[in-house]
């Protein structure tokens, strides 16, 4: 599984990176960008479907951190695509719109800070409840969408390790708006 994990991740990123070789944020790119990830997370899942984890070890380590490691991407590139998409004209109306988003980020931290904490410190005490599928328990926090999402490739939590993982990776990336 790692070995599959690590080429298919490889190969993702090598595809990203040539296509931000070009200094701008074009919408058409970040559709392609978005589209890539799409088809290399179904390529993932089919794999995990077909050919599952050999213990539970392996799927703690899978949705704990390989998945959410391509979810990220998604995450973050969506972002872009959507902030992209929405933004208004003028520079007093941009700036308001994009503290409007960072005030989002911060109150979905806010909501999540033992999660955060958890995850940060590397805490594994809670990882079987966490990171294997059908084991949720709804009183860790559970959002909504864990219930409307593919059961078979999803944990309670792996969709928020994605969105620390996204929302760090875009702290580091260049800005969207210059």
């Amino acid at each position: 599984m790692n070995n599959y994990f690590r080429e298919t991740s490889h190969k993702l990123e090598t595809a990203i990176n040539e296509l931000e070789i070009e200094a701008d944020y074009s919408i058409q790119r970040i559709e392609t960008v978005i589209n890539l990830i799409l088809e290399c997370l179904s390529e993932v899942k089919e794999n995990i479907l077909k050919k599952g984890f050999r213990n539970k070890e392996e799927e703690i380590h899978f949705f704990r951190n390989q998945k959410p490691i391509i979810v990220s991407k998604l995450i973050y590139y969506n972002a872009i695509y959507k902030i992209e998409t929405r933004k208004p004209y003028g520079a007093k109306s941009i700036k308001k719109y994009l503290n409007k988003e960072l005030k989002k980020l911060k109150r979905y931290f806010d909501n999540n800070l033992d999660f955060y904490k958890y995850y940060r410190t590397n805490n594994t005490s809670l990882d079987e409840k966490l990171f294997v599928r059908g084991n949720h328990d709804i009183k860790l926090c559970l959002d909504t969408g864990y219930f409307q999402s593919d059961l078979t490739f999803s944990t309670s939590h792996d969709y928020k390790v994605a969105k620390i993982i996204a929302n760090d990776t875009g702290l580091y990336r260049r800005p969207v708006v210059q």
